[in-house]
C-alpha cells in the first residue's frame, strides 16, 4: 500500500459557534457547528494517521523547489514558451528576482502549510497513547524538519514554530528566527526522528531511520559541520539497507521507483486530475509536464512545456564515455536521428521553446503510458528521488575529505559512484579531491534540484552563476506580502 496514493482533501478543522438573531425578537439561538473542532480531534491512532497523510501531502508541492534548484544554477535555463512564460521563473533564472514573485511565495506558503500540518500532530502528541506512537511522531518530526530545511535554505531567517501551529493573528507577534536557530531545531528533529523510526516501513513512501540520518547529514553539510556529518552518513552507508542500482539507465523509470537506491522518495500518482488554479492540489508531479519537450511526437516520451532545459555547458561537462549522460539529459536531435522510422518513417517531431538548447531533463520528463487523468501535463506519476544512496555516498565523501581528512575513505565513496558508470577511479587528495567530489555531485545529481544550493553552500555560486551577486543571491527574498501581513516588522533579506 502506497501512502501517497491517498488524496488529502481537508484535514483543517475549525471550531465554530454560530449565533442567529431572530427578527422581531431579542432571543438568540445557538447553532451547533457541523465542523469538527481541532482541539477534539486526536482520539484514536487512525486520527493521527489521517493527519500524518495530510502532513505528507505537501511534499508533492515541492516539485517547484526542485525545478528552481536547477534553474537558479548554471545547469539549466528557464525555457518555456517565451520570455514572459511564468515571469517568476524567468526572473530567477536571470538572477533579477524581487520580493514580488509568485513562485517564491508559493514555496513559502506550501512549505509552511507542511510545517503547520506536521505541527498539528505534534501539538497534540501527548493526548493519547498507542503502540505505534513513536513511529508516527518520528514521521511527523521528520516532515517538519524537511519543510523547515526547504524554508531556511531558500529564505534564511524564517519564523520558527515548534509543536504548535501558526494561526491567523500570529503574524502580528511572531518574528523571523535566525537561520542558525532554525538549523538547530532541524537537527534536533532529525535526531529524534532517527531514534524513533524503523529501518524499513511496512507502507511504501513513509520515512525511515535512514532517511532521517541522511537528511541530518545533508543539514550538517549545509552548515560546514563536517565532523558531525561524517559518522551519521557512515551509518547510512554501512547499514546494509541501501545500495546503488546496477543499471543507471533504469534508475528514473516509473517501473523502478522505490528501489534499493531510494533513501527517501516523494510519491506521486496520475489517478487524480489537477488544474492550474491549484497546482499544489495535484497528486501528480507537476514538474514532469513543465520539463517535457513542446508538442513532442515520438516514442518513449510525451509532450510538456519545455521549461528547465539543460545547458550546453552541463552536457559537455560529462565525459563522452560517461553512460549517465544519455539517461540524465535527453539530446533531442540525437534522439530524433535514432528514431527516423517512428510513425512509418515520419520520424520524431517537436516544437522549439524559448531558450531552446536541444536538451531536456530526461530524469523527469513525461513517459508514454502514464494515465495522466485530468491535465496531462499536471498529473504525471513520476516519483521524485529526494535522497538517493549515490547522494549519500558523495555527501559522505565530502564530509570525510573536508572534515577528518580521511581521503582514503572519501575516495572509496566517490569511486563507488563512478564505478557504476565504468569511469576510472579518482586518485586525488586534498583540495583536488574536493573538486572531484563537487564535479561528481553535479554530474550524478544533475536535474535533481541540488546544484544551486551546492554552489551556494560551497562558496562557488558567484563564480559559476551569471548575474549572481555575492552577499545577496545566496538566499531569496521574503515575499513582500508576508512582510506586509506581519505589519512591516520584518526586515527584508539584504539586497532586495
Amino acid at each position: 500500500m502506497n501512502i501517497m496514493r491517498y488524496t488529502y482533501k481537508a484535514l483543517l478543522f475549525f471550531g465554530l459557534t454560530a449565533t442567529l438573531l431572530l427578527s422581531c425578537s431579542d432571543d438568540f439561538v445557538n447553532v451547533n457547528s457541523q465542523d469538527e473542532n481541532s482541539e477534539n480531534f486526536f482520539n484514536t491512532e487512525e486520527d493521527y494517521q489521517n493527519a500524518l497523510i495530510g502532513a505528507y501531502d505537501l511534499l508533492q508541492s515541492s516539485y517547484l523547489n526542485v525545478m528552481l534548484g536547477e534553474i537558479a544554477s548554471d545547469n539549466t535555463l528557464a525555457g518555456g514558451e517565451s520570455a514572459t512564460d511564468v515571469p517568476g521563473i524567468q526572473e530567477i533564472d536571470d538572477m533579477i528576482h524581487t520580493p514580488i514573485n509568485d513562485q517564491l511565495r508559493d514555496i513559502w506558503n506550501w512549505m509552511y502549510g507542511g510545517v503547520n500540518r506536521a505541527n498539528y500532530i505534534l501539538e497534540f502528541k501527548d493526548k493519547i497513547d498507542f503502540p505505534n506512537k513513536p513511529n508516527v511522531l518520528g514521521q511527523a518530526t521528520f516532515l517538519r524538519a524537511y519543510y523547515y530545511f526547504e524554508l531556511v535554505k531558500f529564505f534564511g531567517d524564517v519564523p520558527l514554530a515548534v509543536d504548535q501551529r501558526l494561526l491567523f493573528g500570529d503574524q502580528n507577534t511572531i518574528d523571523r528566527t535566525p537561520a542558525a536557530q532554525v538549523y538547530a531545531q532541524i537537527e534536533l528533529d532529525l535526531i529524534y526522528a532517527a531514534e524513533n523510526l524503523p529501518p524499513n516501513q511496512t507502507q511504501t513512501g513513509r520515512v525511515t531511520k535512514g532517511a532521517a540520518q541522511a537528511l541530518l547529514g545533508r543539514v550538517y553539510l549545509y552548515q560546514n559541520k563536517f565532523a558531525q556529518a561524517a559518522p551519521v552518513l557512515d551509518d547510512v552507508i554501512n547499514s546494509g539497507v541501501y545500495d546503488l542500482v546496477a543499471d543507471y539507465s533504469t534508475l528514473f523509470e516509473n517501473d523502478n521507483e522505490n528501489n534499493i537506491e531510494s533513501v527517501f522518495e516523494i510519491q506521486y500518482t496520475d489517478l487524480e486530475g489537477a488544474g492550474f488554479g491549484c497546482l499544489q492540489c495535484s497528486e501528480g508531479n507537476v514538474a514532469i509536464g513543465f520539463n517535457g519537450p513542446r508538442n513532442f511526437n515520438g516514442p518513449l516520451f510525451e509532450s510538456g512545456f519545455s521549461f528547465n532545459v539543460p545547458t550546453q555547458e552541463v552536457f559537455d561537462a560529462f565525459d563522452q564515455d560517461d553512460a549517465r549522460r544519455e539517461f540524465a539529459i535527453l539530446d533531442i536531435v540525437a534522439f530524433a536521428q535514432a528514431n527516423t522510422d517512428f510513425n512509418d518513417g515520419a520520424g520524431v517531431s517537436f516544437t522549439e521553446g524559448f531558450e531552446h538548447t536541444g536538451y531536456f531533463n530526461r530524469k523527469y520528463i513525461p513517459r508514454v503510458g502514464d494515465t495522466n487523468i485530468g491535465d496531462q501535463n499536471l498529473t504525471n506519476p513520476n516519483n521524485y528521488r529526494a535522497i538517493r544512496f549515490a547522494d549519500v555516498l558523495l555527501m559522505g565523501a565530502e564530509a570525510h575529505n573536508q572534515g577528518d581528512g580521511n581521503d582514503e575513505l572519501a575516495r572509496q565513496y566517490l569511486n563507488r559512484v563512478r564505478e557504476r558508470t565504468t569511469l576510472e577511479d579518482v586518485n586525488a587528495s586534498g583540495s583536488a579531491l574536493t573538486q572531484a567530489i563537487y564535479n561528481e555531485r553535479r554530474l550524478e545529481l544533475v536535474g535533481e534540484g541540488h546544484h544551486f544550493f551546492d554552489l551556494v553552500r560551497t562558496g562557488r555560486a558567484a563564480q559559476e552563476i551569471e548575474g549572481f551577486t555575492a552577499g545577496k543571491n545566496e538566499i531569496f527574498p521574503i515575499p513582500l506580502v508576508e512582510i506586509q501581513l506581519a505589519g512591516n516588522r520584518w526586515a527584508q533579506n539584504p539586497g532586495y
